[in-house]
């Protein structure tokens, strides 16, 4: 025998019993041991048995226990049940074999089923060995063959402990609402539904809501006293007792007090997971929207309502600046006092920008699926290490073009402007109008993602097509390498050959844009920054807010550890890229000159500037690092890579970047009312949810190309085979 092996321990002749947990034990009869492996056959394992106890192979059945769980019976039928039973004991020596010679009547909770995950059954289900009195409900689901017969449970695991919570005549009670808690618990796990007959501060009355069950209960306060006490109670019912599963009983307070410890430790606990555990461990059947107003209870209870969170904004403002001088928290509000949008920009944020940064930012925006949606929009930048790294953000009512202005404005009151700015953005009118009014001398480089998504009503594969050739012309440093790229799309669509000619090439094509965008050609830079916000969108803004600090504080200090032990000169990511330069530049031939410029051969002939840090292949001027013809001529004549590297990729400029720090905000004092911010009103914005299906997010105005035919003979385009003249 070979494989993982185990003593399997064979009893027969005992009985099960049910513990008070639910779980079985197995009392009495005989035990017989015996190995068995992975490569053990299952009717092997079964004619030894036979032979050990001497009893008919055709009637047995053979089951075991789950390690972790003494509430489950699985039976074994075939090989691959009697492997998996092996693979779930796992590091066990050992492992409890039942035989069940013949119709077995389990005890309550044993299962006859076979080891399919399908067909497993709990403590509170049964096989129907005996004949069942017709008026037990009974579920019948048929699978592989086998009908599983459960019977409806009345109690349910999570609701054991509330079976005797009520215990007579005289138990006291806090409050009125304790009783009724407790009274809700107490027929929850009974079983029954009641009514209430009297129901007011001083007194609760229930009865049992079948026709003439005598089952009663009567408590009223003690006089003097706030407690509340059970006077009388008839404990018997004489009806049927069905389990009640429809979700009168859970209010929606019961269900926010029951999920709200769960909510804490899982905020995205959903609706329908919460209306399934329900089901599972209470037998009550809620509604969806019972579970979801239980979720807003529970979460308001936990976090406070949105409303109030609104009405704290301007002294959080205020305290945001307070704990971290140099920052700015700003809002606005309409006529109405509404909210309308909020601008923060941290001073660690500010400094690392103006001090390690490239001067390039990426703007974008992503909504909100809160209580009162929004959108929040979006500065980051990337640091000597071509990370992401948050500048300032917005949490307006809607994106629109005014929003994106004004929030261009706070962010020119934030960062220095005495650098140009290149902004990598949406194309749309707006941001494009906007940008060129407030930054002053600043570069605006369209989003390639943004453009391709316009192309529209193609097939994919000609879509395709066009997107690797349009990627093609943007990232071609040369104009020679932009005009092949565009003939190619050309020759595949003349409309969006033409249509992307309309967008001023200068915007979006390495060969003629004027700014620094260091090869960045997407505005979606910020992803990581995205998953923050999107873990903590349901928050109240202010939550949302310093969830988002919270986030962004935690980055820059590992960013300053991780670059404090830094040994290199240039940041991990830019060493590595100079290197795979350096190794191309062994290969290359250098003819010197008099003067700064060289000229470098390789699979073409290339003009190198070092005094302008400059090459005709323009590798050098778009990414910041020596192309491999700079650094071939630098080791011909004696010099460094290093000192002509864009200053921003230095570990100097890396711990500039984080050298400051984010502090905690605490939670603002309430009762604060002497400062001038606790006078203004702010009120939530009016929700706007759109009927039906939202809106795809669309980008500038759309092209529609028409696709043009291709011959399926001689392969070329604008004409088939039917007119053909290769073919002719």
């Amino acid at each position: 025998m070979s494989g993982r092996k185990i003593i399997a321990i064979c009893q027969t002749g005992g009985e099960f019993v049910t513990s008070n947990d639910g779980t079985l034990c197995y009392n009495g009869g005989d035990a017989h041991a015996m190995d068995i492996d992975e490569e053990t056959h299952f009717e092997e394992f079964k004619s030894e048995i036979a032979e050990m106890w001497n009893c008919d192979i055709n009637v047995m059945s053979i089951k075991y226990l789950l390690p972790a769980n003494k509430r489950t019976l699985i039976s074994i039928s075939n090989d691959k049940d009697l492997k998996r039973m092996i693979t779930y004991h796992g590091s066990s020596i050992t492992a409890d074999i039942f035989v069940l010679p013949g119709e077995v009547v389990a005890a309550q909770g044993v299962s006859n089923m076979p080891a399919s995950r399908s067909s497993r059954t709990t403590a509170s289900e049964a096989v129907l060995p005996f004949e069942q009195p017709m008026d037990t409900p009974i579920d019948i689901a048929v699978d592989k063959g086998f009908p599983c017969i459960s019977f409806e449970t009345k109690h349910h695991k999570a609701t054991k402990e509330w079976e005797n919570i009520i215990t007579g005549v005289n138990q006291r009670f806090g409050s009125a609402h304790e009783f009724r808690e407790t009274l809700r618990k107490y027929s929850i796990a009974h079983g029954f539904a009641y009514v209430l007959k009297k129901n007011d501060p001083l007194r609760v009355t229930a009865k049992c809501k079948s026709e003439g069950c005598p089952w009663r209960i009567h408590a009223s306060r003690l006089s003097t006293t706030p407690f509340f006490c059970i006077k009388k109670m008839n404990p018997e019912h004489t009806c049927e007792g069905s389990v009640v599963t429809s979700g009168y009983q859970a209010t929606t307070s019961w269900v926010a007090s029951i999920i709200k410890d769960k909510l804490r430790e899982s905020p995205n606990y959903k609706p329908k997971d919460i209306a399934e555990d329900f089901k599972r461990d209470y037998g009550i059947e809620l509604k969806y929207a019972q579970a979801w107003r239980g979720k807003e209870i529970a979460r308001e209870q936990l976090q406070g309502s949105y409303e109030e969170a609104y009405s704290q904004l301007p002294l959080f403002c205020e305290k945001i600046m307070e704990t971290n001088p140099g920052s700015f928290a700003t809002f606005t509000t309409k006529d109405d006092s509404s909210f309308h949008c909020l601008f923060v920009s941290f001073h660690a944020s500010i400094c690392g920008f103006n001090q390690g940064c490239r001067p390039l930012l990426f703007l974008d925006s992503t909504p909100l699926n809160s209580k009162y949606q929004g959108m929040l929009l979006s500065a980051t930048s990337a640091d000597g290490n071509d990370d992401i790294f948050p500048v300032a953000f917005a949490i307006v009512d809607a994106e629109t073009d005014d929003n994106w202005r004004w929030f261009l404005i706070q962010l020119r009151s934030s960062v220095s402007t005495s650098r140009s700015i290149t902004f990598v953005a949406d194309i749309k009118k707006g941001l494009r109008e906007s940008i060129a009014d407030v930054f002053e001398n600043a570069y605006h480089g369209y989003c390639l993602r943004y453009i391709t998504e316009n192309f529209k009503k193609v097939s994919h594969e000609v879509k395709r097509l066009l997107i690797t050739e349009f990627y093609d012309a943007a990232y071609a440093p040369r104009l020679d390498g932009f005009l092949r790229s565009m003939e190619g799309i050309k020759s595949i669509s003349p409309e969006a050959y033409n249509w992307i000619l309309e967008i001023k090439p200068e915007h979006w094509a390495n060969a003629y844009f004027g700014g620094a965008r260091f090869n960045h050609m997407i505005s979606n830079f910020g992803e990581s920054f995205y998953t923050w916000v999107s873990e903590a969108h349901e928050l109240p803004i202010t939550q949302l807010v310093d969830a988002v600090r919270g986030r962004i504080m935690e980055l820059i200090y590992t960013r300053r550890v991780h670059c404090n032990e830094c040994l290199t000169r240039l940041t991990p990511a830019m060493e590595e890229r100079l290197q795979k330069e350096t190794l191309k530049a062994h290969s290359l031939q250098v003819l010197f000159s008099p003067g700064t410029t060289f000229e470098v051969r390789g699979d073409s002939i290339y003009v190198v500037d070092i005094d302008r840090w400059d090459c005709t292949c323009k590798d050098w001027q778009i990414t910041g690092l020596p192309c491999s013809h700079a650094i071939a001529v630098f080791d011909c004549i004696g010099r460094s890579p290093y000192d002509y590297c864009s200053r921003y990729f230095t570990i100097e400029s890396y711990r500039l970047t984080y050298l400051e720090s984010i502090n905690p905000v605490p939670n603002h004092d309430k009762s604060v009312e002497n400062s001038p911010q606790a006078a203004v009103k702010v009120t939530p914005p009016p929700t706007r949810r759109a009927p039906g299906r939202p809106k795809m997010k669309r980008a500038g105005s759309q092209i529609v190309i028409k696709r043009q035919l291709q011959c399926s003979k001689c392969k070329c385009l604008g004409h088939n085979k039917t007119t053909c003249k290769d073919a002719l």
